[in-house]
């Protein structure tokens, strides 16, 4: 996927262990990335500040050809629930993501409570600057 963005780790999905599908992930510093498609293509993304969970999957099938599936859970609006299936090493990359995650989410100084939605409706839970002005205010 040539996006202008460098990437961390990339793969396909696969069948029987071989990358034989149009469906590519990538991970970049900031992003995790699906393209998915031959002729007719589809790209997601999920920033990740966003993600609150990861899981891994790996079924029998897939442990005999060395693969496994990471499912991200986040709190982005179009795909709350990211699927990266039948790459390889599977626990190698959830740990990657981990990492990843963890570096974004204290780079941009993301609280747990800004994922669940704490804040009211239409309020911006990435704008430190009100939100540190109100606290202030409360502890007067």
């Amino acid at each position: 996927m040539k996006t202008g963005v460098e990437t961390i780790w990339k793969d396909r999905k696969r069948f029987l262990g071989m990358p034989l599908s149009f469906t590519r992930y990538s991970l970049s510093e900031d992003r995790l990335f699906l393209q998915k498609g031959f002729l007719n293509i589809q790209f997601e993304e999920i920033v990740l500040y966003r993600v609150s969970d990861i899981s891994l999957k790996i079924t029998l099938g897939q442990r005999i050809f060395g693969v496994g599936s990471v499912i991200v859970h986040s709190s982005d609006k179009t795909t709350p629930h990211f699927e990266l299936k039948n790459i390889k090493c599977p626990m190698e990359v959830k740990e990657l993501i981990h990492k990843q995650v963890e570096e974004m989410k204290i780079e941009r100084r993301v609280r747990v409570g800004e994922l669940i939605g704490e804040g009211e409706e239409g309020e911006d839970p990435c704008d430190l600057d009100e939100s540190s002005d109100e606290y202030a205010s409360q502890e007067e």
